[in-house]
C-alpha cells in the first residue's frame, strides 16, 4: 500500500473511532482492552497520535519523544483529541515518508507511522465499536487489501517490538491465512526469541496451528480481539504471540 492510502485509512478510521466512541460515552467499559473505559481508550489513542507528530517533527532519528500529557476532562479532552489527529494527518501529508525518523522500531522513515497509526486506528475503532455495542459489530469492516497488511505489520513489526519486552515462550509453526486477499504467513516461534516470519513452506500441512479465514478476521485475531477466523490444532500458539 501507499503512504497516501495509508494516511486515508488513518482519517477515515480515526472518525469512525471517535463517533462509536462518542456514543459509547467515556464510562463504558471497553471488554477487548480489560480494565479501561473508553476515556481510557480515547486517552490513549490521543497521546499516541501526540506522540507521532513528536516523532515527526522532530530532526532526532535517536530520541524517543516523551509521551504528552493529555486533559482529564471529556470535553477538553476529545478537542485535544480532534486536534492532534489534525496535526497528524497535516503531518504525514507534508513530510516525505522516506525522510528519516524515530520510531518504535528503531531509526527508520516517516512512512512507518502513516501505516502504524493507521492500524493502530483501525484495530482501537474495533474497541470502541464493541464498548459501544458489541452485538452490532459487523464481521467486515476493513478491506482485504488493509486488513491484509495490518496481520503483516502485526506479525513482521509489533511483535518484533513486543517480544523486547515479553519474549516468547512456546515453540511451534503458526501458519495464517487470508483467502480474500491471496495473502499467507508463516510464523516460527522459539522461546526467548522473536518470531520469524517469512512465506508459507511447501502446503503448510507441517504447521502446528493454522488461522484461515477473511483478512479482517485474522486482523482481529492477531490482535487478540473477537474474530470469526477459523483456528486449528495447538490453538495456544496464537496467544503465544507477543503483543504490545
Amino acid at each position: 500500500m501507499e503512504h497516501r492510502e495509508f494516511i486515508d485509512h488513518y482519517t477515515a478510521q480515526a472518525r469512525a473511532l471517535r463517533a462509536a466512541a462518542v456514543e459509547a460515552g467515556p464510562s463504558a467499559p471497553v471488554d477487548t482492552c480489560p480494565l479501561w473505559t473508553v476515556h481510557d481508550l480515547v486517552r490513549h489513542i490521543a497521546g499516541v497520535n501526540a506522540w507521532a507528530v513528536a516523532a515527526l517533527r522532530s530532526e532526532s532519528v535517536d530520541e524517543r519523544p516523551d509521551w504528552p500529557g493529555a486533559p482529564d476532562e471529556w470535553d477538553d479532552l476529545l478537542a485535544w483529541w480532534d486536534e492532534r489527529a489534525r496535526e497528524l494527518a497535516d503531518e504525514l501529508r507534508a513530510i516525505d515518508p522516506a525522510t528519516p525518523r524515530w520510531t518504535l522500531i528503531g531509526t527508520e522513515t516517516a512512512g512507518f507511522w502513516a501505516r502504524r497509526q493507521a492500524h493502530e486506528a483501525a484495530i482501537h475503532r474495533l474497541d470502541a465499536e464493541h464498548a459501544r455495542s458489541s452485538a452490532d459489530v459487523p464481521e467486515l469492516l476493513f478491506t482485504p487489501e488493509f486488513a491484509a497488511d495490518g496481520v503483516d505489520e502485526f506479525l513482521t513489526r509489533m511483535t518484533v517490538i513486543a517480544s523486547r519486552r515479553k519474549p516468547v515462550e512456546r515453540a511451534g509453526v503458526l501458519v495464517l491465512h487470508a483467502a480474500d486477499a491471496g495473502r499467507a504467513w508463516e510464523v516460527r516461534l522459539v522461546p526467548g526469541e522473536a518470531p520469524a516470519v517469512g512465506p508459507v513452506t511447501g502446503s503448510g500441512a507441517h504447521a502446528d496451528a493454522t488461522v484461515a479465514g477473511t483478512a479482517d478476521s485474522l486482523f482481529r485475531a492477531v490482535w487478540g480481539r473477537p474474530s470469526g477466523a477459523v483456528v486449528t490444532g495447538d490453538t495456544a500458539l496464537l496467544d503465544a504471540l507477543p503483543r504490545v
